[in-house]
């Protein structure tokens, strides 16, 4: 058992009782198991995008500030705040908001966003959008590629992603076994195990996102190929188990093959007695 297998999620900061229930409904119990648990797909959130340049479909980090927010009735009741960075002006749309949300988005407030630009009304409008407010201070993007994770009902992105940052700072050259011999990897170029989990969980700004959305990456071929090869063994293991199982010897029959035949009703032929003899004897 490596050593983050030992290791129950609860001792990640934050996580209780209720939590661990939620992380169990994925198969999240230990430490390792946190690091197993590998991206769907991933958003790039390392640069932001002036609101000129945003396309239709295109997912995107975005900075501006608020010129507008109003309450529109339509079909459906919703917040639409106006957001401009000098190169163009979006719309922000919120079908679920508060009046304390609608306070805090006044105009003159500076706003970094996250969403996918989708062809509105008002012309490009981003749904429910993550945001934050900025101070006057510039504020850092993000250093690695955003990582989506499988999950389910009350159980974030963003909680998700902060426990897998915790576990990754766990995570050593000898904090899982490495079952592969080291001329093996090397003759297949296959890299470190504990450095293809950490690349997976948190890619580079540079990484090749068609690469990893297609499974083409080194360090997905690196878990792949341990994979594979443990189950080719497993079944090795199981075939060789197989063979050395004994069939138990049968005592020799002495009245029943006759009264059989006495039964049939007819004659064997030739080539059936033969038979017959072979599989008694």
């Amino acid at each position: 058992m490596s050593e983050l297998a030992a290791v129950p999620v609860t001792a990640l900061k934050g996580v209780g009782a209720a939590l661990a229930e939620k992380l169990a409904r994925v198969g999240l119990e230990t430490l390792q198991d946190v690091l197993f648990h590998l991206p769907l797909r991933y958003q790039d959130r390392t640069r932001v995008v002036p609101i000129g340049a945003l396309r239709p479909g295109q997912d995107a980090v975005i900075e501006g500030v608020v010129v507008g927010a109003d309450v529109v009735m339509g079909r459906r009741r919703s917040l639409l705040v106006r957001l401009q960075d000098g190169s163009g002006t979006l719309s922000l749309r919120f079908y679920h908001f508060s009046n304390a949300q609608k306070e805090a988005l006044k105009r003159g407030t500076q706003l970094r966003c996250f969403g996918e630009a989708r062809p509105g009304a008002s012309g490009l409008e981003i749904y429910h959008p993550e945001y934050r407010a900025l101070n006057s201070e510039p504020a850092p993007v993000e250093q690695t590629l955003t990582p989506i994770y499988p999950t389910t009902e009350g159980l974030t992105q963003q909680r998700l992603r902060q426990l897998t940052q915790q576990t990754l700072a766990r995570l050593g050259p000898h904090s899982l076994p490495d079952w592969l011999p080291e001329e093996l990897s090397r003759d297949y170029h296959l890299g470190a195990l504990d450095e293809a989990i950490r690349y997976l969980h948190r890619p580079p700004p540079d990484a090749d996102l068609d690469e990893l959305a297609e499974g083409r990456h080194w360090a997905q071929h690196r878990l792949a190929f341990e994979e594979l090869l443990t189950h080719q063994l497993s079944l090795q293991r199981l075939r060789e188990s197989v063979r050395a199982q004994q069939a138990p010897q049968l005592p020799a029959a002495r009245t029943l093959p006759q009264r059989y035949l006495n039964n049939l009703g007819f004659q064997p032929t030739g080539a059936q007695q033969r038979v017959g003899a072979e599989i008694a004897y």
